[in-house]
This record gives structure tokens, sequence and C-alpha cells, in this order.
């Protein structure tokens, strides 16, 4: 198309939404790129003097499909630019500037085709340039009942805009009214939920107060107990032991066995009251470890000595290995002593054949003592009741014991900045695993 009067510039805004429409471009968007390109021809006829109008369908590499249209001025544009009279003109269109076409400058604008328009094949090209060749272009007075049609029908869809958000501004209002309400709603319940928040912590506090002061009074009772039971019962030992003296009178067979009976049964409560005595040592914090170098040969080598008389039965079997050359960690060694002693007692006091076995690694900056033995097992659910103050195993109480080795043994362990661990499962016994720091607390 050629423009070169002011008449023109209805034939190209009339031939743009003609062609917008035929590529497949909204109704509202052919309305803007027929506003937008009578503008740019505006602006071209009072700066050049017009310009040679040409409109082509473009397909991008990547698949967009564009409706462009090249303005080439009839002379040059000053400067080499051109910027549009409205600035609103270059948000109607996609793109908006130069371009360079065969050495020529020309005005570009482009908008982009909707996906879902059908793709122009070139026979239907051939058509559309066909029906726009030979139709006639409207006159100045057609085009501009058109554009007030179209104008009247964009302040109606602004009036009906509008008015729906009129709708959602109330709806809007209504809602924040409500978010307000529920918002002191919820307000007022947190502020009177954390009210109840801090009297529930005051009270956790009281009785947390009231739990340390009665554990304080069982500890002092239990180290009070134990101590003044100590010297009776120690007596009781010692009086059966001269009873049985060859010094003494000959006792009868039945006076010799009911003595060695209240001798059995003191050293069974003297072991009781030692156990209820260390105890509450611990837990009153009165145990302070004397740090030193620890080898653990000597350690396993004293244990190896001092316990082979608990294996007398000939089933069962008591291995304590060798631990790796160099194996020295810093720790309390007569508490450590005490401690694998304990275990060790306890699982050849609950196996009844195969062995007992004790060995140590290194890993790293720990080290793990295991002490395993054939016995009857322990159930997973029991795994942390054993170390429960006075808890037994169903089914072992008719072995003699208190209840109280294993909690004691787990509180010196924590005291020498490890672990104690069990592992177990019935039929296959247990392993007792004690992880302690090389470099200790």
């Amino acid at each position: 198309m050629a423009l070169r009067v002011e008449q023109d510039i209805f034939g190209v805004r009339q031939r743009g939404r003609e062609v917008a429409a035929a590529v497949g471009l909204e109704h509202q968007d052919q309305v803007r790129f027929a506003t937008a390109l009578s503008e740019v021809a505006r602006d071209l006829l009072r700066a050049v003097d017009g310009a040679d109008v040409t409109f082509s369908w473009v397909t991008e590499p990547d698949g967009r499909r564009l409706l462009s249209v090249d303005l080439a001025p009839l002379r040059p544009l000053p400067g080499n630019r051109y910027e549009p009279q409205s600035g609103a003109v270059a948000r109607l269109v996609d793109t908006l500037g130069l371009a360079d076409v065969q050495g020529d400058t020309v005005v570009r604008m482009s908008r982009r085709v909707p996906t879902a328009a059908a793709a122009l094949t070139p026979q239907r090209l051939a058509e559309l340039r066909a029906e726009l060749g030979v139709s006639a272009p409207a006159s100045a007075l057609d085009e501009l009942a058109t554009q007030n049609g179209q104008l009247i029908a964009a302040l109606d869809e602004v009036r009906r805009q509008r008015d729906e958000l009129a709708v959602l501004n109330a709806e809007l209002e209504e809602t924040n009214r409500g978010v307000m309400a529920l918002y002191t709603q919820l307000s007022e319940e947190l502020e009177e939920t954390n009210r109840g928040v801090v009297a529930l912590y005051a009270e956790l506090d009281e009785k947390s107060a009231q739990l340390r002061a009665a554990s304080e009074s069982k500890s002092r009772f239990l180290a009070n107990v134990s101590h003044e039971l100590r010297a009776p019962v120690t007596a009781i030992i010692g009086l059966g032991r001269l009873l049985t003296d060859s010094a003494s009178d000959p006792l009868t067979a039945e006076q010799a066995q009911q003595v060695e009976l209240i001798r059995s049964s003191a050293a069974d409560l003297l072991s009781l009251v030692n156990d209820l005595l260390d105890l509450a040592k611990a837990e009153a914090g009165r145990i302070e470890p004397e740090w030193a170098q620890v080898d653990l040969r000597a350690v396993f080598g004293q244990l190896r000595g001092t316990l082979r008389a608990l294996t007398l039965r000939s089933e069962v079997e008591l291995v304590v290995e060798e631990p790796p050359p160099g194996t020295v960690l810093r720790s309390d060694e007569v508490l450590l002593a005490q401690v694998l002693r304990n275990l060790l007692h306890n699982a050849v006091k609950f196996t009844d054949r195969g062995e007992v076995r004790m060995r140590a690694e290194r890993a790293g900056d720990r080290v793990r003592v295991c002490v395993s033995d054939t016995g009857p097992g322990i159930p997973a659910e029991l795994h942390e009741r054993v170390f429960e103050e006075f808890y037994q195993v169903p089914g072992t109480s008719r072995r003699s014991g208190t209840g109280l080795g294993l909690p004691y043994a787990r509180r010196l362990v924590t005291l020498l900045g490890g672990t104690l661990e069990l592992a177990s499962e019935p039929g296959r016994g247990s392993s007792f695993t004690v992880d302690l720091p090389v470099a200790g607390v």
C-alpha cells in the first residue's frame, strides 16, 4: 500500500484490521494493531511525506508466528531514528522499531499470532492477497464510523470491567472484614493459650523443683540407710566366720549348713547395700573420675585373672581377647574396670553354656569395648528397661541380682564421657558395647 495523503491513513488502518482478522488475531488485538498502524502512518506522513506499507506473515525459528508490517519512508528519517509521537503506541504491539531491509531503513512493527490460529499455507496466502486486492477501501467517514464503534465497544468493555471491579472490591472488603474478625478472634485465643502455657511452665518448674528435691532426698536416704546397714551386715558375716572357724567349738552338720546360709544371705545383703551406696553416690554427683592414661591391655589382664573364678562351670568359657597394640585412652582406670567387671559378671551369671567374650577395637578417636555372651538374649522392647533401677528381665529372678548393676554401669560410662548400648535378640545372646573417647572429656 502507498501512504501519500491523509486519506491513506484510513485505508492503511482498515487494511491493517482486515489483515489482522484474516491471520487469526483476536478482536481486541485487531483493534490494537490497526490503531498502532494508523498512529505510525500519521507520524511518517508528517515527518517524511509518507511511506510504502508492506504486510508480511513471518514464522520465527522457534515456531512463533508473527503479523509484521514494514513502513518504508519516502525520505530518510531525521537523524535516522524514529520515536512515536504517542508513547502508548509501543504498548499496542509486541515490537516497534527500525529494521534494515536490503540496505534501506524501514519502521517495522509486529504482533504475535495466537497459537490456536490456523497456519497460513501458500495457497491460503494467495487467496487472501486476491481478496484484499479486490476489496474497495472504505471512505474516511466509514472508517471513522468504524473506529467510533470500536471506541464505544471498548468503552462498554471498560465500563463492564469497572462494574466487575467494583463488585470484586465490595467482595474483597467484605472478605477483609471477615479476615480481620477472624484475626482478632485468633489473637485473643492465642493470647489465652499463651497465658495457659505460661501457667503450665510455671507448674512444670514447680514440679521439677519438687522432683529434684525428692531425688535428692532419695539419694540421701539410700546413702544413709546403706551406710547404716553396712556395719551390722559386716558384723553378721564376721560372726558367721567365727562360728565356722576351726578354733571354735565344732558344729553339727545341720548347724554348719545353717551358718553357711546366714553367711551367704549376709553376703548378698552386703552386695545390695554396696550397690545402693554406689548408686546413691553416682546420683548425688559425688564420684569424681581420676583422669589418667589407661592401657587397656593392663585392664584386660587384671580382669582376666580376677574373674576366672566366676567360670567354674565347664559349660561356659570366659574369653578376654588381647586389645590392639597401643590402645591407650585417658580415663579413670578404677571406674572403667568396675564397669567392665560388672558387665562380665552379668554375662557369666546369665549364660548357662557357650562363652562370654570381651574384645576391644579402635575406631578413629573412639575405643569400643564389647562384652558378648551366648545367653538367652533380651527382647528389643526391654533393651532400655534393663538400665532402669531394680528392673530384672522376666524369667531371670531366680538368679541372684539387685537390678542395680547396669544402671550404675551406665552412669559411670556417662561420667567417663562415653555411652553404654545393648544389642540383643531372644535366643541369640546379648552384646553390651562401651564407647569411650580416646582423649577423655
